[in-house]
């Protein structure tokens, strides 16, 4: 078996995505007009996950057409750090998995649960999960050096 070539990236885009970062999601409305909206997300094995269920609108959006963007990006004004990774690809509900949804949380509110306020310790019965596979990825460094 060979391994296949990495693309060169400008910064280590899995050290980047494993921060705790807000993803902005676009999907396609009923109208066909884009529609965005902030997640928090968690990637494993190259695939991103967030929560969603019957109260979101986006659950409906990617029903009814799957294609999907997704930028995760920072803009930190001391540090002059603008990193992007924006993707394209199709997301899908799938039924939700308490475990999976956990480490999502973790990553945000920290370890120890019951610091979690009641919202995030149980989860409503009509909870999913959207799991979206990039098929186009890129990833840009526009950080500024002042030196």
């Amino acid at each position: 078996m060979t391994d296949t070539p990495q693309p060169e990236h400008p910064f280590d885009v899995d050290a980047f995505l494993s921060r705790p970062l807000v993803a902005r999601v676009a999907t396609v409305n009923a109208s066909g007009a884009p529609t965005v909206r902030p997640v928090w997300f968690l990637r494993e094995g190259g695939v991103l996950w967030w929560i969603t269920g019957e109260y979101a609108v986006m659950a409906r959006h990617l029903e009814r057409d799957p294609r999907t963007a997704v930028v995760v990006d920072t803009c930190d004004l001391e540090r002059h750090e603008f990193l992007q990774v924006i993707m394209r690809g199709v997301a899908e509900v799938v039924p939700f998995d308490p475990a999976l949804s956990r480490r999502k949380l973790r990553r945000y509110l920290g370890d120890d649960e019951t610091t979690w306020h009641p919202d995030f310790r149980y989860f409503a019965d009509d909870a999913r999960l959207v799991r979206f596979v990039p098929e186009r990825t890129v990833v840009k460094d526009l950080s500024k050096s002042f030196s």
